[in-house]
């Protein structure tokens, strides 16, 4: 779940939704920038996908007791997130295995290899056991370039979605979430340096440059949860009954 906290209200969103428009924005990529191609379809839909891990999670949210408010997914108990992600990859691959490797890879960059926890240790150690027999099962020869670009197109088209999904709309590069003021990690052969985004106003951002074929909206679904009917009704209750609503954002090129 993704919570922003306001004054009278949690705005949350479903990992699954933010996934779905990650898959928007990988679908317009631009034609030059990538062949069409089955592993390209597949790795598409990697990316509409790889948040499916945490579908069963967001139905029944649960609270932080520690922190007074639902728990997101940068904080979710590790124990149930990693069961979860292995879940979803495990769901993915059933469908394809060239998306199951590019979802492993993903939830495998969560976490460092010098990490001492021996749940995370074993996690990393499953998933590298999973990505070798999944390669193995494939049977194709991908070169290393093309699972990169496949991989590198999936983290940024997540880190744009959350990008929009996690700030409030128009706010100035000042304010943004530490992760993206400095622009997306990620760098590819038209855009060496990365890619910067911006808030044109609370219904645009820009990019530079511009990795898509053309201008798009997507359309964010979101529940407004109020933090008195959570405390009346508990938070699952309150979550349930809080209609969905839906905020508008387009992309567009940098000027």
């Amino acid at each position: 779940m993704i919570v922003n906290e306001q004054e009278h209200h949690f705005l949350m969103i479903e990992q699954h939704e933010h996934a779905k428009i990650s898959g928007q924005i990988v679908r317009n990529w631009k034609k030059d920038f990538l062949l069409r191609s089955k592993l390209r379809e597949e790795a598409d839909w990697a990316v509409s996908q790889h948040d499916r891990a945490w579908i069963p999670l967001d139905k029944d949210p649960i609270w932080n007791e520690e922190k007074n408010r639902p728990y997101s997914f940068i904080d979710y108990p590790l124990t149930e997130k990693l069961e979860a992600y292995q879940r979803g990859i495990e769901e993915a691959a059933d469908q394809s295995l060239y998306a199951g490797m590019l979802c492993s890879m993903h939830y495998q960059s969560f976490f460092s290899e010098d990490s001492e926890d021996p749940e995370i240790r074993a996690f990393l150690a499953d998933e590298k056991e999973r990505q070798k027999n999944l390669y193995q099962a494939m049977k194709r020869d991908i070169p290393k370039d093309i699972y990169q670009l496949h991989f590198e197109r999936l983290q940024f088209c997540d880190d744009l979605s959350l990008y929009i999904c996690m700030q409030e709309p128009g706010i100035s590069k000042e304010e943004e979430v530490s992760w993206f003021k400095n622009g997306f990690r990620q760098s590819f052969d038209f855009a060496p340096g990365g890619i910067m985004p911006h808030w044109v106003d609370e219904k645009q951002v820009s990019l530079r440059p511009f990795p898509l074929e053309y201008s798009f909206e997507v359309q964010i679904p979101y529940r407004m949860v109020s933090k008195e009917d959570i405390e009346k009704k508990g938070l699952k209750e309150a979550y349930h009954q809080t209609e969905i609503n839906h905020r508008v954002v387009a992309f567009v090129p940098s000027d």
